[in-house]
């Protein structure tokens, strides 16, 4: 993550919302939430659940030189786009 209360932070994106531009990513923004007792006799619980996060404030990480990345995209002779690290310009 870029900014935020996590920032410096790495993890999985687990879900993409195109429609409102937004990202749940693995074991950041995490909130508390209270779960009732499902069966009689077990105990009520609170977990740590991933919220989403605006996905402008995270960046891919390149796989080759390990930083924070934009990216960008470069085209093949035969007509392929692939996407590209701006920094080392390793394929993504």
């Amino acid at each position: 993550m870029v900014r935020g209360k996590d920032a410096g932070k790495k993890g999985k994106v687990l879900d993409v919302f195109t429609e409102n531009n937004k990202v749940v990513v693995e074991g950041l923004n995490l909130v508390k939430r209270h779960l009732r007792p499902k069966k009689q006799g077990q105990k009520g619980q609170i977990i740590e659940v991933p919220r989403k996060v605006d996905a402008s404030s995270v960046q891919i990480i390149c796989s080759k030189c390990n930083k924070k990345s934009r990216v960008g995209y470069l085209i093949k002779e035969s007509g392929e786009k692939v996407r590209i690290c701006k920094k080392c310009e390793a394929q993504i």
